[in-house]
């Protein structure tokens, strides 16, 4: 049963996660509406994160923890808005994600003694493949694959995601996930508060996106939060790669939405993958 709730909990983290991103793709100005969602955000979640910080025992290691997890959120949210400038929606965000669904697995076993079954390990390499194909990475045209030099950010966010959800795992045995989510607030503000405030466009992001704004504000941080209450419940590693759900969603709303290209691969492909996600969540726990 327990198991039952984290799949749940994470396919509703994977689809909160496309919806804001796709939010954020087709906003006016990306930065701006980035501070916004996580400006709102950070309002209603401080006096809860205030009160927990007070009375937790924070050890030096977890302090340290803390601003390595707030590191790597603020180098993603300072390459997300490049990223997207990179590139279409449903080639970029796999690549990212797949990044992460391949290396959060491996790090999990080799270095928190979790374990995965060997269909559970196929599973995994079904959805990473699946990615890295869906973002049009495997393509040997030239002229249709992503630019290595484009990829480079794609790929370090990747690694951001990496970091951070390893981290955070640590940390959830002090702090509780609506901490570590204002936590991340924190991080993106540190990062976009200077250019959003320098750029004078914020009253015109809220004049043409308010609604999306406020889902916004919902979705991404509701998103991994939904994901930590996961963490809370199952491995690691059984989880990460079932998060990449929402790689399936990001694309079908590339697709269906924004108009991206090539439909009928990418839909072939996100099958594959939703395949992946089905054999890790019935058969990837031992």
């Amino acid at each position: 049963m327990v198991i039952v709730i984290a799949f749940i909990l994470v396919i509703g983290s994977g689809l909160m996660h496309a919806v804001w991103n796709l939010f954020t793709k087709t906003s006016t100005n990306k930065i701006v509406f980035l501070w916004s969602i996580h400006i709102t955000s950070f309002v209603l979640l401080l006096p809860q994160f205030v009160s927990e910080l007070w009375q937790a025992q924070l050890t030096p290691a977890v302090l340290a923890l803390m601003l390595l997890s707030m590191a790597f959120q603020m180098a993603y949210c300072f390459l997300l808005p490049i990223v997207y400038r990179l590139g279409d929606m449903s080639q970029t965000y796999p690549i990212m994600r797949g990044t992460g669904a391949l290396l959060v697995p491996i790090l999990s076993v080799l270095f928190m003694g979790e374990t995965m079954t060997p269909v559970g390990w196929a599973g995994v390499c079904g959805i990473v493949l699946g990615l890295f194909a869906l973002g049009g990475f495997t393509r040997k045209q030239e002229k249709e694959a992503p630019a290595i030099r484009n990829m480079l950010p794609v790929f370090a966010v990747g690694l951001c995601i990496t970091g951070y959800v390893m981290t955070d795992k640590i940390v959830l045995q002090t702090l509780s996930p609506v901490a570590l989510i204002e936590l991340a607030n924190i991080a993106y503000l540190l990062v976009l508060s200077p250019i959003a405030l320098r750029s004078g466009l914020i009253k015109q992001e809220w004049k043409l996106n308010f609604k999306t704004i406020l889902l916004g504000t919902v979705c991404s941080p509701g998103s991994y939060l939904l994901f930590l209450f996961a963490m809370q419940l199952a491995p690691l590693s059984y989880l990460a790669p079932m998060r990449e759900i929402g790689t399936v969603f990001g694309a079908l709303f590339g697709i269906i939405l924004l108009k991206e290209s090539d439909g009928l691969r990418r839909i072939i492909l996100s099958g594959v993958i939703t395949a992946g996600v089905i054999s890790v969540g019935i058969w990837g726990s031992p």
